[in-house]
Order: structure tokens, then C-alpha cells, then sequence
């Protein structure tokens, strides 16, 4: 009603907007019955002072003059179960992301009137109001700055003692809402970004350094969660825990991404209280698993997992504390004392408190061969070549897991040099010979270990034997590595097992379609072997472990063409190996016919003779899919069903076993494969 009777007057003019406030003003308590009214009279002022802040400065000088946003305060206070909460946030946040004046920004951001607003007992357990306070906050956190940022706390002599923007924010870091979990991380970025000395002080102490081992903390169930996924036996398919497996690593390493952001904040009080928590809570507890330390409280994580998440730690949030850490307590059993010396000068004290607690405990016990390395009461808890017994070991999945980490490392630009010549690769660095390289010590040992991952027999798929010849790759192209004799023997050994396995499948019933096989997987075994480590997701490490092959029936016609897909697969494989090992070089698919043509020349005949079959041909039962087939005069007979497809047109052979041949049947009946182009000849029955 009251906007019909101002219809007349511009309702962007200063005159309009004193009324609006007027009426405003007017308002002694807000109910269900004048809710709607106050709405509307909340919804002009903010387009108003929208528009004055671009278009009109007398608007904001009537807005300061008339402090309107005490008005927005008093609105909440005399507000009796209106609900008038919701659409007020929801109109001051509209007005500060709008707002493009400094000095605007500065008078909104003053006078507490901002404080006030956050700090209002809002009850957030009725509808969506928390989704509007939060967005409420993170509008206030973009417009913040180091100029405007002191408009927001509370000082008591040199010392920051109620900071409400950011101590309220924390309330809903536990939030099921994913919006507003990302809405406060934002929120904290900005707040990290522009803080001053007091402000970092604020945060990095007690109550509100609580955040930082909050969110370590939560990881860590994480971690527990993910690990029990990945364990799980029979409660779900496997493409299930696959979907399952992404949603949970996805979020992980969202996570990670996060404290990397914290990290690149680059102040160095948020960045030590970030990495103390890192390595205390998570790393140091992750590790456990694969050094054997007989503590209590441990992370109960399998290895496997372990390697994943110390991976991820690597490789997403980095940085010289956590890379040393990890390459110190991997690498302790081989340093020299000189080496040991310098990596424990260049650890916190912080680090070494979880060492001290254990020399303390009842628990410890100290460890085989500890008093080799030089007597620290550090080594004690370092089993002597663990990290190597991992790589060596005859669990395959576990053996490329450690090596990826070990790989990861020794690429990582934190590393520093004297932990980095005891990883390298590379038979010198920075004009040093790297004699101590235990990667390159134990290179015929770990290529061997390779070999036998790639020779070996399912269950190992054909996902681990890919990765592997990746890692083959990685090894080999390093300068004066190659394969000794024995391992060039037991590749050649396993190459010519994987013809053989190619030509069993020429005998089988999709023997018609390898050549198509080989031909579209050739790219995409390339492009596998070529990945880059920056790029390569270490989540194919706990794929490893879902992955695995199923016995199902021999006979199925589904589980014969994924054998026929996997023997294709792991034959290309071995012949890029073959080629990079010989020539230092993949073969590009122009060369794929001339080096494959030979081998399927059989199936190509064999292929001819079936498509040319006609009611009583006698045709080979190789290709046949044996079952049983009752018929209504002649009772119930042994049959073989032979397909037989080409391009767009196919047909299916009903074949009766010979009586005298044994691998030789006669067609007793022929009909179109369901779903190809059919013509009036093909039924013959």
C-alpha cells in the first residue's frame, strides 16, 4: 500500500528513500502479522543504497546520517518468532557485495554495527537460516582488507581479544552442508590473507589454534574410513566401492588442497602451526604401519593405505618440513652420520616430541640393529630397510605403492640435497657422483622385482602390470640404467608367455575381434606408459586392491571377452616394453601392422571359414561357447554356440559335435545376431 501511494515519485530519488527509513523506523516490533511490510521496506533500502553508492552520493550520506544499519540491528532485536532473520542477511549481503566504494565499505564495516549483526542469537535449527548467516559472513570476509580489518576486532592492549567475523565462522566448520563448509574455508583464506601481527597471533593461539588440529583430526578419520572402503570383502560390488572410493578420495584431497592453500598464505607462524599438526597427528600416526613401531594409538591403516595418503601429503601440500620428515624416517636406516646429523638439525623440536614420548613409554622397545646406527635413541624405531623390504616385497600392489612414494620424493623440489643423493636417480647431481643412492645401489634388485610383477599370473591385473611398465619406463630412461642379464632373460621370459597367451585366444570365441582390440588399445597403453609423475593420480594405488580378477564361469561368453581384452592388453604392453628396452623408444601405431600382421593370420582364415558356413558344414569347435539345448522332438543335446560377426551383420552357428571328431562339429541351425543388419538369407533353420 504505502509503495501505490509513492508510485508517483521516483522510488530511486533521496526523497523516496527518507521514507522508506521513516516507515522503517516506525516499526516497534516485527511479527507474522507486519512481517511482509518490513520485508519489503528492508528490500528498497538496500536497492537504494545500491544504487546511491554508484550513482548518488547524497543516498549514502542519508544512509550514514540516518544510520540506517542500526535500524538492520534493532530489526533483529524486537523481532518476536517473525523469522525476519533470513531475508535480512540475506538483503545485507546483496548490499555489501555490491558495494564498490572504499569509503562505503569502511562506514558499513564500523561502529560495530556489522559485530552486532554476527553476534545475534540466531536460532539456525529452524529452515535455512544458517546457509543465509553464513553467506552473510563470507560477503563481510571479501570486503575485508588490511585497512578495514581492525573495523573487526576487539583489542586489549597489544593483543587481539574478540575477533566475531572469525570465531563465529568456526562455530559451523562441522556443518553437513557442503556449501557452507566451502563458504568457511573461503572465508578463513580471505581472513588469512589480510591479517596483520595480532590478528595471526589471535588465530595461532589457543582456543582458536584448535581449528588447525581440528581439521588434521578430521583427516584422520578420514584416513580410517577410506582404509575400511578399501578393505571391505562382500557388503559391495565392485563398482560400487569404486564410486564409493572417488567420492572419499575426492573429498581427502580437497582437503589436503586446502591446508596447501593455509600454506601459501606464506606467514610463518599459520604455516608452522599447520605443519606441526600435519606431521604430529597425521604423518607421524600413518607411518607407524610401515615402520613396525609397537606404539599404542596408532592409525591402525593398512600399508597400503598409508603409502596412498603419505603420496597425497607429497604431492599435494608438500613443502620442505613435511618432504624432510617423510625422506628422513624413510631414509634413517641408510644415512651416513653426517647425513643423520643434518636432518635432525633441520627438524623442529615439535617434530621430535613424539620420539621423546616414546623413549618415556612403557611400550617401547628397541628395535633390531639399532645400536648400528650410531647409538640415537632416534634409530631405535627405524627397522633397518623396511622401505626397501616394501619395494622388494612379493605383495605386488604394496611393492608399487612404496616405489611411487620413494619416486615422488625424489622428484619433490623441497628435498633437500643431501636426503635427495640418497634417492637420486641420476648417476650425478649438482656435480656430485651419488655414490650412497640407494635407488640406484638396489636398481637390479628393484627392476627384478618389476619383472616379476609383470610376469606374473592373475590375480594380478591387467591395471598393475600397466602401472608397471610405467615404473619400468621411469627406471630405465635414467642415464647407465639398463637391465642386467638376468633381468633382460626373465622379460624376454615373460614377453613370449604373453604371445602365447595372444595365440590361445586365437582358438577362442572372439578371436574375430583381437585385431580390433589391439588396435583401439594401442593409444591408450601408450599415453599410460608416457603419463607424467606431476599428473599420474596416486589413487591407482587403492585401486589396486578392488581391482582384482573374479574366477566366474569359464564359459561365459563375458568373462571370455574380458580375458580376450586382458591378454590383448598386456601383449601390447610387452611389446612397447620390448621396442623402449631395444631402442630407447615406443613404436607409433603406424608401424602396428607390420609387426602384428603374421600372428592373426590364422584367425583372419579361421574368421573366412566361418562366415562362409551354411546349414551341414563341418566347421571347427575352437571359437564355440558349449551348452545345453532341449528341443521339443529330439530331447536335450550337447551344442556349441559359434557367433560369427562382420561390421554390421553377423550370424550365430548352432553347432552339433562330430561324432568322430572330437574338435570338429557339423551347423545344425543358423541365425542373425540379435541387433545387426539382417536379409532374408541368413535364417536357416
Amino acid at each position: 500500500m504505502w509503495r501505490f501511494l509513492w508510485r508517483s515519485i521516483d522510488r530511486f530519488s533521496l526523497q523516496y528513500f527518507k521514507h522508506v527509513i521513516t516507515e522503517l523506523q516506525k516499526i516497534k516490533v516485527v511479527d507474522m502479522y507486519n512481517r511482509e511490510l518490513v520485508v519489503d521496506l528492508l528490500q528498497s533500502i538496500v536497492e537504494i543504497v545500491t544504487y546511491g553508492d554508484r550513482q548518488d552520493s547524497q543516498i549514502f550520506e542519508c544512509f550514514m546520517e540516518r544510520q540506517v544499519l542500526a535500524e538492520f540491528v534493532r530489526v533483529l532485536k524486537i523481532s518476536k518468532n517473525s523469522r525476519i532473520e533470513a531475508p535480512l542477511l540475506q538483503y545485507l549481503s546483496i548490499m555489501i557485495q555490491n558495494m564498490d566504494s572504499e569509503y562505503a565499505i569502511y562506514y558499513c564495516l564500523s561502529n560495530d554495527y556489522v559485530n552486532n549483526i554476527i553476534t545475534h542469537p540466531y536460532k539456525f535449527d529452524v529452515g535455512d537460516l544458517a546457509q543465509y548467516y553464513i553467506s552473510f559472513l563470507r560477503s563481510v570476509s571479501n570486503k575485508i582488507n588490511g585497512d578495514t580489518l581492525c573495523l573487526l576486532v576487539k583489542v586489549h592492549g597489544d593483543a587481539v581479544v574478540s575477533f566475531p567475523l572469525y570465531s563465529e565462522a568456526l562455530k559451523f566448520t562441522q556443518h553437513g552442508e557442503k556449501m557452507i563448509q566451502t563458504a568457511i574455508r573461503a572465508l578463513t583464506l580471505n581472513i588469512y590473507n589480510v591479517s596483520d601481527d595480532m590478528v595471526y597471533q589471535f588465530i595461532t593461539t589457543p582456543p582458536f589454534s584448535k581449528y588447525f588440529s581440528d581439521l588434521v583430526h578430521s583427516l584422520k578419520e578420514q584416513c580410517i574410513h577410506l582404509d575400511n572402503l578399501v578393505h571391505a570383502l562382500e557388503e559391495m560390488g565392485i563398482n560400487q566401492r569404486r564410486k564409493e572410493l572417488l567420492l572419499k578420495t575426492d573429498r581427502l584431497v580437497d582437503d589436503l588442497y586446502y591446508l596447501k592453500d593455509i600454506l601459501c598464505v606464506g606467514e610463518t607462524r599459520l604455516s608452522n602451526v599447520v605443519t606441526q599438526n600435519v606431521i604430529n597427528l597425521l604423518l607421524f600416526p600413518i607411518l607407524h604401519p610401515l615402520l613396525q613401531l609397537r606404539q599404542s594409538g596408532g592409525s591402525n591403516l593398512s600399508p597400503i593405505t598409508s603409502l596412498y595418503i603419505v603420496s597425497c601429503l607429497i604431492q599435494v601440500i608438500g613443502g620442505k618440513s613435511i618432504v624432510n620428515y617423510v625422506a628422513g624416517v624413510l631414509l634413517y636406516p641408510y644415512m651416513s652420520s653426517s647425513v643423520r646429523d643434518a636432518w635432525e638439525a633441520c627438524l623442529s623440536s615439535a617434530v621430535f616430541n613424539h620420539f621423546n614420548d616414546m623413549e618415556k613409554s612403557p611400550c617401547s622397545t628397541k628395535s633390531e640393529g639399532a645400536e648400528s646406527v650410531n647409538g640415537s635413541p632416534l634409530c631405535r624405531h627405524f627397522p633397518e630397510g623396511r622401505i626397501l623390504d616394501l619395494i622388494l616385497s612379493d605383495n605386488h600392489s604394496l611393492s608399487l605403492a612404496s616405489l611411487f612414494l620413494l619416486l615422488t620424493l625424489t622428484e619433490s623440489q623441497d628435498l633437500e640435497d643431501k636426503l635427495a643423493s640418497m634417492v637420486s636417480l641420476s648417476a650425478m647431481q649438482h656435480g656430485m657422483v651419488m655414490e650412497e643412492s640407494i635407488l640406484v645401489k638396489f636398481m637390479p634388485q628393484i627392476l627384478n622385482a618389476l619383472l616379476n610383477v609383470l610376469a606374473s599370473e592373475p590375480p594380478t591385473t591387467v591395471q598393475i602390470k600397466w602401472h608397471t611398465g610405467w615404473f619400468l619406463r621411469k627406471l630405465l630412461i635414467f642415464q647407465g640404467i639398463r637391465l642386467d642379464e638376468h633381468n633382460f632373460h626373465l622379460f624376454n621370459n615373460s614377453f613370449e608367455r604373453s604371445c602365447i597367451c595372444v595365440e590361445k585366444e586365437l582358438d577362442g570365441c572372439w578371436f574375430d575381434h583381437i585385431i580390433d582390440v589391439l588396435r583401439n588399445e594401442w593409444a591408450s597403453c601408450k599415453t599410460a606408459l608416457e603419463e607424467s609423475s606431476q599428473s599420474k593420480d596416486p589413487l591407482f594405488l587403492l585401486e589396486f586392491t578392488i581391482c582384482q580378477i573374479t574366477d566366474g564361469d569359464a564359459t561365459s561368453s563375458h568373462v571370455a571377452w574380458q580375458r580376450m581384452v586382458d591378454v590383448v592388453k598386456v601383449f601390447i604392453l610387452h611389446l612397447q616394453l620390448k621396442a623402449f628396452i631395444s631402442k630407447g623408444e615406443f613404436l607409433e601405431k603406424s608401424s602396428l601392422d607390420s609387426i602384428v600382421v603374421l600372428p592373426f593370420d590364422s584367425a583372419k582364415n579361421l574368421a573366412s571359414g566361418l562366415s562362409s558356413a551354411s546349414f551341414g558344414s563341418e566347421v571347427s569347435l575352437a571359437s564355440g561357447i558349449p551348452c545345453r539345448i532341449a528341443f521339443s522332438n529330439a530331447g536335450t543335446r550337447d551344442i556349441y554356440l559359434i557367433p560369427v560377426a562382420r561390421g554390421i551383420s553377423g550370424k550365430l552357428l548352432l553347432v552339433e559335435k562330430h561324432p568322430f571328431r572330437s574338435q570338429r562339429g557339423v551347423v545344425i541351425a543358423i541365425a542373425p545376431l540379435a541387433g545387426l543388419s539382417v536379409s532374408p538369407d541368413t535364417v536357416k533353420l
